[in-house]
């Protein structure tokens, strides 16, 4: 029997971090017993191997090494999630095949990964998230006694708490701790989400900027144009976020003027009108700029204009979007290039989205105009 089943048991067990002593009081041998099977000095009994195997989860062929169909399964059931993901349509199919897939391969990162992420989304979807004000004060607040019911998102947290305790790359690393920062946030946790926040790395040791130190010639002018494109979106986020949180900014000309700015520093930088996936982040600028335009403000002009140029932008990064590879060619960023499958999905409810905080009467007029017909689809 040429089976090194002994010795896929010790990874198993060293895997899991479990001890000899552990595996033989689950299955009722001795320690002894353990150590002569994972020494290739001898095999388990037939029928102790269904025990062995569902003790570590895993199948009988994947204990005896048979494991290509079980990868050809767990690649299939990764892409089918990652596209759905990407599409952000309705998660509670890809929630549950992922589920199932937790249960069935529980130490591969990714299955974790995606289930965060698709938990992530489905809470949005199902619950969303909610924030109120208070009288005499300038700051929006979180609703977290309604935002901690939010069962995806609790889920979605043990999802990627559990991911980061396996092997994962570092710019996995990074996403999912953005994740869990801002859902401890919403949900009220703020303590854990400053903890987490406070372990991370200075905005000056991020890998982005030391490449530009790191390098010289093309390949300098490479990662700082990256840097570049990663800063403005971090800019961009910050900016917005700082603005919605604060009554006494967005309801006033200085918070309007701050994103059209920003908008305007992205048409800069791409001054050859080839933004990329700019064309998203000025979109949600100029809209955000519309919305406070037309609620607070007195120049409904001025909000239909803005309303213009971010539908604009959007359209164009719907016609960049899974395109092959993207090549960026202003000056700052011509050494660029990106694969536009990895672009941020719109949401089905996009529009719907921001329709939903307009003024009537702005709803109408958007309404009457043909060339905006798709925000009502």
């Amino acid at each position: 029997m040429n089976i090194k089943i002994g010795e896929k048991i010790r990874q198993l067990r060293q895997r899991d971090g479990r001890k000899q002593e552990d595996l033989a009081t689950a299955l009722g041998v001795s320690p002894q017993a353990i150590s002569r099977w994972e020494a290739n000095g001898g095999y388990p009994d037939m029928e102790m191997i269904p025990a062995i195997a569902n003790y570590f989860n895993i199948s009988i062929d994947e204990l005896f090494g048979y494991s290509k169909d079980r990868g050809e399964k767990l690649k299939a059931i990764l892409s089918k999630a990652e596209n759905a993901i990407n599409k952000q349509g309705n998660m509670t199919e890809c929630v549950e095949m992922l589920r199932a897939a937790a249960e069935e391969f529980p130490s591969e990162p990714k299955v974790y990964i995606n289930l965060g992420f698709a938990l992530d989304l489905l809470g949005w979807e199902k619950h969303g998230a909610r924030s109120y004000t208070k009288d005499g004060s300038d700051y929006a607040y979180e609703d977290t006694e309604y935002n901690s019911k939010n069962i995806y998102w609790q889920e979605a947290l043990r999802a990627y708490e559990k991911a980061l305790t396996l092997d994962i790359s570092a710019e996995d690393k990074d996403v999912l701790t953005q994740r869990m920062v801002l859902l401890w946030a919403k949900i009220g946790y703020f303590d854990k989400a400053i903890a987490l926040a406070s372990k991370q790395n200075s905005l000056l040791m991020s890998r982005e900027i030391l490449l530009t130190l790191a390098s010289e010639g093309e390949t300098k002018d490479k990662y700082q144009g990256e840097a570049i494109i990663d800063l403005l979106t971090a800019l961009k986020n910050v900016i917005v976020n700082a603005i919605s949180s604060k009554i006494s900014v967005f309801t006033q000309k200085e918070g309007i003027n701050i994103l059209t700015e920003l908008a305007h520093m992205y048409e800069t930088v791409f001054d050859d009108g080839r933004c990329g996936v700019g064309h998203y982040h000025i979109s949600e600028l100029y809209l955000h700029a519309s919305v406070y335009e037309m609620r607070f403000g007195e120049e409904a002009e001025k909000a239909f204009a803005y309303f213009r140029k971010g539908f604009e932008h959007q359209k164009i990064y719907e016609s960049i979007r899974c395109r092959g590879e993207y090549q960026y060619t202003a000056p700052l960023v011509s050494k660029v290039t990106f694969p536009s499958d990895n672009f941020p999905a719109l949401s089905k409810s996009f529009w719907k989205a921001w329709i939903e905080v307009m003024p009537n009467d702005f709803v109408d007029r958007i309404k009457a105009d043909p060339q905006f017909a798709e925000c009502f689809n």
